[in-house]
């Protein structure tokens, strides 16, 4: 697949609208090379404006005018969107899924035989470029679709390609909600602060920052996360006694329950 491939993207609510805005800010593709639809005709001519590429109602328009059409309604429109799209779908055009819990099975048993698909799980930081993507490749599609996919996927943050499709719901519980646990951590720091008689504001912006850093030194490391870990935490030090704390509280264990859990009922959501 090439970049001046016409990419459709059925639905354009936030998601979408953060990727066409990354394919667009990393010229990956060309404004009038993407199109997507809305459900109603108020805000139409809006959202076309601030998105900066034509925004339709047609849905089988959009399957006939694009070679890789990616779902990005509602997970509990795509069946009927994929009823209303079905016929038009040929050998030549690639269906991706961003909708959660909507596994392959699903595509294909909804899609004509041998349509080539692609499931991805997004997060929502790729709304300022900072996303985290897992994808699973069905069994039609190629090494040149999956490439392809990677690479828009990157304009919007990073992604990584799993070989066993049931690694997304790990996917969906680390990065699909993991902002979430990353607020929540990010804010219980703060309330402390605040607690031992700092501004919230002012603690909160601490926590904040200082998870921007410590990620960003995670993610340009050269050596292993416990070692990240002991530079800090110098033996004897105020950081040791913290990092005592945390293990004598089991945050091991209580992160895995947390991961565990989500993994679980994100399983569950995709029967």
């Amino acid at each position: 697949m090439n970049k001046s491939y016409k990419i459709g993207f059925i639905g354009s609510g936030k998601m979408a609208s953060a990727i066409i805005k990354g394919l667009i800010r990393s010229s990956f593709a060309k404004s009038e090379n993407i199109l997507a639809t809305q459900a109603e005709k108020e805000g139409l001519e809006e959202k076309s404006k601030s998105l900066g590429i034509n925004v339709i109602l047609d849905n089988r328009e959009l399957v006939q005018k694009s070679d890789v059409i990616i779902i990005a309604t509602k997970p509990n429109q795509v069946l009927g969107v994929l009823e209303e799209i079905k016929s038009f779908i040929t050998a030549n055009k690639l269906i991706v899924s961003i909708a959660a819990g909507v596994t392959l099975n699903k595509l294909e048993a909804n899609l004509p035989q041998n349509t080539r698909e692609i499931r991805v799980m997004p997060n929502t930081p790729a709304l300022v470029g900072e996303g985290m993507s897992g994808m699973v490749g069905g069994d039609k599609c190629t090494k040149d679709d999956l490439e392809y996919i990677k690479s828009l996927l990157e304009t919007i943050g990073k992604c990584i390609v799993l070989e066993d499709e049931a690694q997304i719901d790990i996917v969906t519980a680390i990065s699909g909600s993991g902002p979430a646990f990353f607020y929540k951590v990010i804010n219980e720091i703060a309330r402390a602060g605040e607690k031992l008689g700092m501004e919230y504001e002012d603690a909160l912006l601490l926590s904040i920052q200082t998870a921007i850093g410590a990620g960003k030194m995670a993610l340009n490391r050269e050596i292993s996360m416990e070692n990240l870990i002991s530079n800090v935490a110098t033996k004897g030090g105020c950081t040791a006694v913290g990092v005592n704390c945390m293990n004598e509280k089991n945050s091991e264990e209580l992160f895995y329950e947390v991961i565990k859990s989500t993994t679980q009922k994100a399983h569950e959501l995709g029967k």
